[in-house]
């Protein structure tokens, strides 16, 4: 079964997230490539974003950090 996004046809289990059908493999957050859960992440333009640190860091308030995700800045 292969989706709209993916060649991969060798994988059968299917999530969806974002509107789309995912092979499970291949929910991956965007920025850190780490495998994501249907309803378990973030969003930000219809791309899958774990939610700590990558989408907090991305896109989630600035100033002052307190040793969590809003202190954590990618290079």
């Amino acid at each position: 079964m292969a989706f709209g996004h993916c060649p991969r046809s060798h994988l059968s289990e299917k999530v969806s997230s974002l509107g789309k059908d995912w092979h499970r493999p291949c929910l991956r957050c965007e920025k850190c490539n780490k495998t994501l859960t249907s309803g378990g992440h973030a969003e930000h333009d219809g791309k899958p974003y774990c939610n700590h640190p990558c989408y907090a860091a991305l896109f989630g308030p600035k100033g002052f950090g307190r040793g969590g995700a809003e202190s954590h800045t990618f290079k």
